[in-house]
C-alpha cells in the first residue's frame, strides 16, 4: 500500500499521515511519498515545471502497488485550481487501486450570497470578495476532483474516505459517489495516551516550571489563525480566577508565515486582547477614542495596563508529534473557540479527546459532528461567548482519564483495509496490533 501526503511537514495532514503510518504498519507494506512543497507550493515558473516532475515520478511509482491512499488537502498540491486538478488526475489514474481522504469538503452548489450580503452591509467589501473568490474556487475544485473519482468509478476500485456521517452523504448525493467511508480522526491508541499520561508531568516541562502547583491549565491548540477564536479564550480568561492560566500551543502555520512582516495581524489581536505590553493610553487609541493627556494622568497611561494578563497567558509555541500529545495531558482542560468556516474535521480535538483531557467546545457543525461519535465527552458553548465559556470552565465536568472510545485507532486501521479493498482484520488481530 502507498499514501501519497505531505509527511515531513508541520501541517495536519502530515501529522494525520505519520499517526495512519504507525496504525496500518501491522497490516500492510506501507510506502508514503512525501509531497514536496517546496516544489509544489512554489509561484516560480521553472520550479512548478520541477513540481510537475516530482507528481510524474509519484505517479510513475504507484502503478506497482495494490492500493493508493491519498490524503488530499487541496493546497499541498499547488497554489491554482489548474495545477492542483492536472496533478491529482496524474496520481488518481496511475493508482491500479484508489482511495482517497477528504479533510476539506470544497462545496460546488450554491454561491454564499447570504454570508457576501452580511459583509457588503458591514462595509466588508474585500472579505465579501475574497468568500466570493474562495466559494468560486472550491466549486471549480470540488467538481473537478470529485467528478473525475466518480468517472473513474467506471473502470477501476475506487473509494472516498471522509471524516463524518454529513460529509459521506455529501459525497454521496451531491457528487454521485460510491464506496464512501467515513471514521472520525484518530491519532493514538488508548494503551499508548494511558503510557504518555502517566510519565508527563507539569514540573518536567521547562515553561511551566515557575507556576505554582496549584495553577489550573486551560490548553488551545493548533496553528495561529483567525478562525481558531484564541482571543475569545483570553477574553474568558479575565472572568476567571487569578490561578486560571491560558496555555497557547502552537504557532504559525508555515505557508501563512509572510516576507518581512514584523508581527502577525492575529497574533497582534492576541497580544493586544490579553493588553501584554500595551499600556491604557495605546488601548484607547485601538478604540478610536483620542485623549489629550498631562502630567499624572499622562504617566498613568503610558505604564502596563492594569488588566494585562501577561502573567497568565503563555504562548507555548509550535510542537511536535508527542509534545502535543504530552501538551494535551498537562492541561485541566482544553478549549476549542474555533468560529464556523466550514470546516470538516480537526485534529487537534481528536488528540485531546483521546488523551483524556477535558473538552470544551464551541457549538460548531464540525464539533457538533465529531461529538456524535463521541456523545456525553464534548461540552459546548455558542460561538464567540466568551461569558459562557468562562462559566463552563468553572462549572464541573468530566474527570481527566482516556476514554475507551467506540471509534479509535483500531476501528480507523479497520476503515482504511477496507477503504482500500484489503481483508479485514479479525477481532483478535486488532486487539493485539492496538497492545
Amino acid at each position: 500500500m502507498a499514501i501519497v501526503s505531505t509527511y515531513d511537514e508541520l501541517c495536519g495532514s502530515a501529522g494525520y499521515t505519520r499517526a495512519l503510518e504507525k496504525q496500518l504498519a501491522p497490516f500492510v507494506d506501507l510506502t508514503i511519498f512525501d509531497l514536496d512543497q517546496y516544489l509544489l507550493r512554489s509561484r516560480h515558473r521553472r520550479i512548478q515545471k520541477l513540481a510537475d516532475a516530482h507528481i510524474k515520478d509519484i505517479a510513475a511509482q504507484l502503478r506497482g502497488f495494490d492500493c493508493v491512499n491519498i490524503q488530499l488537502e487541496h493546497g499541498t498540491l499547488g497554489r491554482t485550481v489548474p495545477q492542483i486538478t492536472r496533478r491529482f488526475a496524474r496520481l488518481a489514474k496511475a493508482a491500479p487501486a484508489l482511495s482517497v481522504t477528504f479533510h476539506t469538503i470544497l462545496l460546488g452548489d450554491d454561491m454564499p450570497w447570504d454570508i457576501v450580503g452580511r459583509l457588503l452591509a458591514r462595509g466588508h467589501v474585500r472579505s465579501a470578495g475574497r468568500v466570493l473568490s474562495d466559494a468560486t474556487r472550491g466549486g471549480r475544485l470540488g467538481r473537478g476532483i470529485q467528478g473525475l473519482l466518480r468517472g473513474l468509478q467506471a473502470s477501476k476500485p475506487v473509494s472516498v474516505i471522509v471524516h463524518t456521517k454529513r460529509d459521506q452523504r455529501m459525497m454521496q448525493d451531491l457528487y454521485g459517489l460510491r464506496a464512501v467511508h467515513h471514521h472520525p480522526l484518530s491519532f493514538i491508541s488508548p494503551e499508548a495516551a494511558r503510557s504518555l499520561r502517566a510519565r508527563t508531568s507539569r514540573a518536567a516541562h521547562p515553561r511551566l516550571a515557575g507556576l505554582p502547583a496549584t495553577a489550573k491549565f486551560i490548553g488551545t491548540f493548533g496553528f495561529l489563525s483567525a478562525y481558531k477564536g484564541f482571543d475569545t479564550a483570553i477574553r474568558a480568561l479575565e472572568f476567571l480566577p487569578a490561578d486560571h492560566h491560558l496555555l497557547i500551543f502552537g504557532g504559525l502555520h508555515p505557508q501563512g508565515i509572510r516576507r518581512e512582516e514584523p508581527l502577525d495581524p492575529y497574533i497582534r489581536k492576541l497580544l493586544s486582547t490579553a493588553h501584554i505590553g500595551q499600556s491604557p493610553l495605546e488601548a484607547l487609541r485601538e478604540s478610536g477614542l483620542r485623549l489629550a493627556p498631562s502630567g499624572a494622568e499622562l504617566t498613568a497611561l503610558l505604564n502596563d495596563h492594569p488588566n494585562s494578563l501577561r502573567e497568565r497567558v503563555h504562548f507555548m509555541g509550535a510542537l511536535s508529534d508527542d509534545e502535543f500529545f504530552a501538551a494535551a495531558a498537562l492541561c485541566d482542560v482544553a478549549v476549542f473557540p474555533y468560529l464556523e468556516v466550514g470546516q470538516a474535521s480537526s485534529g487537534p480535538i481528536s488528540i485531546a479527546l483521546e488523551m483524556g483531557t477535558r473538552i470544551i467546545a464551541s457549538r460548531t457543525a464540525a464539533f457538533r459532528a465529531f461529538a456524535r461519535y463521541h456523545p456525553g465527552l464534548i461540552e459546548f458553548f455558542d460561538i464567540g461567548n466568551f461569558a459562557e465559556l468562562a462559566t463552563r470552565i468553572q462549572s464541573p465536568g468530566r474527570s481527566a482519564g482516556v476514554p475507551e472510545l467506540r471509534y479509535n485507532t483500531a476501528t480507523n486501521a479497520a476503515t482504511y483495509l477496507e477503504a482500500n479493498f484489503l481483508p479485514a482484520p479479525t477481532p483478535a488481530f486488532l486487539a493485539c496490533a492496538a497492545e
